[in-house]
């Protein structure tokens, strides 16, 4: 399920800044913190900061330092601060931070990194060097105004849960309403509904990864993949196939080195037209993702980390005769679902 931004956890609405709270649960992989806010028309610069404490003498270790600036060029710093010292910085430069505009952070929390992104799109990675178990209070400090800031608990881990707010507009297109199937006297929660392709045990992760789907494609069919993108990653593709004709339906490749992310169909043995055009360019080296392939009626419908992607026009009519799925590339699997 897709995770709405009304199922976080803790939220404060309109703090005041500086703003220096407790973090109330441990910040375990996948953990998300959303803040949502305005940057002012003077505002130099503004910081997230994820702390060890909240102690001001002396001052406490910052784990995550996350600094949007707009005085000379701008940009954003990342940086630790260690026994009251400050690593090395690293500094992003496409910055989607503007002056009197609306944001959105999405900070996850991964086992050796953190993934932010803003306004939906992927901004940068950084890796932990301090552990994120020992973080327990967020700062948020400098010219800005917050109008909330809330956390997701849930874990990557947990099966079925999807680490992505949902309430970006168009994301109510590729997720149906109702997943969860109630049998009679019962209340089966959504996890029980979407089988796995295969049971945990088995299912091998190395590439590349073929895996007959537990029912037939059709309308309303669900497939989740969820992986990290190799840092050095040229590209990657997932295919739905036709078992019975070898046909692929769908033929999904993402190639990083040119930012392109290739739709196409193989019927009767030959390659149909590309489709090419996207709003944005979804994966990143070394990023953590979840691509949601939702079935329609005419299409099919793709989103990545929560954020609507591309719908793609039925060529292979056929739906129920598709019942294979293949993933190739370089990428490291590490779950996938289909329901």
């Amino acid at each position: 399920m897709m995770l709405s931004l009304n199922n976080l956890q803790n939220v404060t609405y309109n703090p005041v800044i500086p703003y220096v709270g407790t973090i109330p649960e441990q910040l375990e992989p996948g953990t998300l913190i959303v803040i949502r806010g305005h940057v002012p028309c003077d505002s130099d610069r503004f910081q997230v900061d994820l702390q060890c404490g909240s102690s001001v003498k002396p001052r406490a270790d910052v784990a995550f330092h996350f600094n949007p600036r707009f005085k000379w060029s701008d940009c954003i710093v990342c940086n630790t601060l260690k026994n009251e010292k400050w690593g090395w910085e690293e500094i992003t430069y496409d910055t989607p931070f503007k002056k009197e505009k609306s944001f959105e952070i999405v900070i996850m929390v991964l086992k050796d990194k953190f993934q932010v992104a803003v306004n939906g799109k992927h901004i940068l990675l950084y890796a932990h060097r301090i552990s994120p178990g020992k973080i327990d209070t967020l700062g948020i400090y400098g010219k800005v105004n917050i109008h909330s800031v809330g956390f997701s608990f849930s874990s990557v881990q947990k099966s079925g849960t999807s680490q992505f707010p949902s309430n970006r507009g168009d994301i109510s297109k590729i997720v149906p309403r109702t997943v969860c199937t109630k049998s009679k006297g019962s209340t089966a929660n959504h996890s029980l509904t979407c089988a796995k392709i295969l049971p945990t045990n088995c299912l091998s992760k190395t590439l590349p990864f073929v895996a007959r789907l537990n029912s037939s494609m059709g309308p309303g069919r669900t497939v989740v993949i969820k992986g990290e993108v190799n840092t050095n990653a040229k590209g990657f593709n997932v295919d739905l196939i036709s078992g019975k004709s070898k046909d692929i339906a769908l033929h999904l490749n993402a190639r990083l080195n040119i930012k392109a992310f290739v739709r196409n169909s193989f019927l009767h043995e030959s390659w149909g037209e590309e489709e090419r055009n996207i709003t944005s360019f979804p994966f990143s080296p070394g990023m953590y993702f979840e691509m949601i392939i939702y079935c329609d009626v005419r299409e099919f419908k793709v989103a990545v980390n929560g954020v609507h992607s591309l719908e793609y026009k039925h060529r292979f009519k056929e739906l129920s005769n598709i019942d294979t799925l293949e993933i190739d590339g370089d990428i490291h699997l590490l779950e996938v679902r289909s329901w």
